[in-house]
């Protein structure tokens, strides 16, 4: 049977039909859809970890066991997992051993853009990259072979494009696949130095094999063109622009990104008057060609900066316009992003941004305090840094400061990183007050539970942690609950918290207006006749909220009715709509 499918909803095929069983991920866009869709499947033990090390750890130890074991997460999240990956190069695997990591080139919804190869290429272990739908279940598949038969955990690189675009996929029946023995074997699971040596050995003598390996397999294909003056090397979804920009160009496409073949890359240069590779951000492939001696034209035509496309490949190698199915419509309307309607962080950045903190910010949908009129957040780095950054801005800059300054960090990001930061403050005495931002799910990847939500990834009761037994039990005395809808109540407990003499923590607990469940409430609408165009109700930034002919508007189509803007009318022009 074909299916249409979404290329991560391939990769969950890949992983039912290759006989995995133990998949263990933390939600990361454009990686998410991967471990939801492999939920569905009843063979499939899955769950969410707490962050992307525990993930690639409890998958490693499913390894270990004899099982096919997957994890996955993007880019930044491979930061995360970069320390037992490193090591698990050196151990090798029990059974299968995969780890997807989606790229974002483009930054379409990450904080960075880094290249996901350096990794394969540092941590010394093989990477794949799919190029469409059917490729993420067969490479999915190719990768647990990989895996078992080179004794290495194995890289499946994806992106934004391919993550998330469709195509056909031929499905095919599921393997099933007996646990392997499992046998104790210090040597090559307990990596002390001396053990460590001997697998440092094993994992060059793997290398060389991968790469004599990497010469012959049908992952690097060559497909013939009936135009030589260019040669085009290419992976991924590259492979998919260069095609359709250059239908009748001999392309090499490489499905193995690490290691690299050698004769195969010489042997097709061979054939072209000019080698061109198209490859997005670093020069990886590019590098490799000319370290081999092969000449290759790369970035010096498509620079290392986000994403290629079919019409940046046809100027800058024929010199001719875009494609007619590719031309931009023109110029679109500006969309800038921002909190949903009813959001529940709006009143907590609205205070915060009255009171005029500095606040050091974290990695969610929160982040968009950061932008007008709310402009309620100095800083974000990445996952867990809020409160770890405020803590060394105080100690920089005294405890004046800590009377004028917060870490916001949501319910998830606080158990992905957050906790240790705070063991970090209260352990140096420090005097920060962090602020969590509890709406009850992982909202910005898309209401994804998490150990603070009381489900599981079915949606089924799971056991709750305790945001404020966690911040009690490290050590934090004044610990306090708000709801960020009331504004006067906000702003007493972040009042209360910073005037505290040592680390406090505020809760602000109320439910994201987009949760099932989460009832909404009668809009709210405008009284003309009252309203005398202050203009303070747009303070808080609400997308249901307009303003024309010298009055405020309320789209009742987009407003909740969560209120928060009708405690701001000076003159109570904004209320309940009537018969409602």
């Amino acid at each position: 049977m074909k299916e249409l499918m979404l290329g991560n909803q391939a990769v969950a095929r890949g992983l039912w039909q290759a006989g995995c069983q133990v998949v263990s991920s933390y939600p990361g866009t454009p990686s998410t859809e991967i471990t939801e869709f492999a939920s569905t499947y009843p063979e499939l033990y899955t769950e969410w970890a707490p962050n992307e090390k525990v993930a690639y750890e409890a998958a490693m130890g499913a390894s270990i066991a004899g099982a096919r074991a997957f994890c996955a997460m993007k880019h930044v999240g491979l930061n995360v997992a970069a320390d037992p990956l490193f090591t698990t190069a050196y151990t090798g695997v029990g059974g299968g051993m995969v780890a997807a990591v989606a790229d974002d080139q483009g930054m379409h919804s990450s904080q960075n853009e880094q290249d996901s190869r350096r990794y394969a290429v540092a941590a010394k272990v093989p990477m794949v990259e799919p190029a469409d739908s059917q490729e993420c279940a067969n490479y999915t598949e190719a990768a647990f072979q990989l895996s078992e038969e080179f004794d290495t955990p194995v890289l499946l690189r994806l992106s934004t494009r391919v993550s998330h675009s469709q195509s056909l996929v031929e499905t095919k029946d599921r393997q099933e696949l007996p646990l392997k023995d499992y046998r104790k074997d210090p040597g090559k699971y307990v990596m002390m130095p001396a053990n460590a040596k001997k697998r440092r050995v094993t994992v060059e003598e793997r290398t060389a094999a991968l790469t004599r390996y990497a010469e012959t397999t049908p992952l690097n294909r060559v497909e013939e063109g009936s135009d030589r003056r260019i040669g085009v090397i290419t992976a991924g979804i590259c492979y998919q622009y260069v095609r359709e920009a250059m239908p009748d160009a001999p392309v090499l496409k490489l499905g193995l990104l690490n290691p690299l073949p050698v004769e195969l890359i010489r042997s097709f240069a061979a054939t072209v008057d000019t080698v061109v590779v198209a490859e997005e951000l670093d020069p990886v492939i590019e590098d490799h060609c000319k370290g081999i001696g092969v000449p290759v034209r790369g970035k010096e035509l498509f620079g290392a900066i986000g994403e290629l496309s079919q019409n940046l490949i046809r100027e800058k190698l024929l010199k001719l316009p875009p494609l007619p199915s590719c031309k931009h419509p023109g110029e679109l309307p500006v969309r800038p992003p921002i909190l949903c309607p009813g959001c529940p962080h709006r009143g907590l950045f609205y205070t915060l941004h009255r009171l005029g903190l500095t606040v050091f910010g974290d990695i969610g949908c929160y982040t968009l305090g950061s932008l007008p009129p709310l402009s309620a957040m100095d800083t974000t780095l990445c996952m867990g840094a809020s409160i770890s950054g405020l803590h060394g801005f105080l100690k920089a800059r005294g405890e004046e400061a800590a009377r004028t300054a917060v870490a916001v960090i949501g319910d998830s990001t606080f158990v992905h990183s957050g906790i240790t930061g705070l063991v970090d403050t209260v352990y140096n005495k420090g005097l920060s007050t962090v602020i969590i931002l509890d709406n009850s799910i992982t909202g910005m990847t898309g209401h994804q539970e998490n150990p603070t939500t009381g489900k599981d990834i079915h949606h089924q009761p799971a056991p709750r942690l305790s945001l404020e037994g966690v911040c009690r039990a490290v050590g934090v005395e004044k610990v306090l609950v708000a709801d960020p809808g009331d504004l006067a109540t906000m702003k007493s407990a972040v009042q209360e918290a910073l005037a505290w003499d040592g680390p406090a923590v505020v809760i602000a607990r109320r439910p994201c207006a987009l949760l099932k469940g989460v009832r909404r409430l009668p809009p709210v609408q405008v009284e003309e006749s009252r309203c005398i165009g202050c203009r303070a109700c747009m303070g808080i930034g609400c997308p249901a909220i307009s303003f024309g002919d010298g009055k405020a508007r309320i789209d009742e189509t987009l407003c909740v009715g969560c209120g928060l803007c009708e405690g701001l009318c000076p003159k109570n022009a904004i209320k309940e709509e009537k018969g409602k």
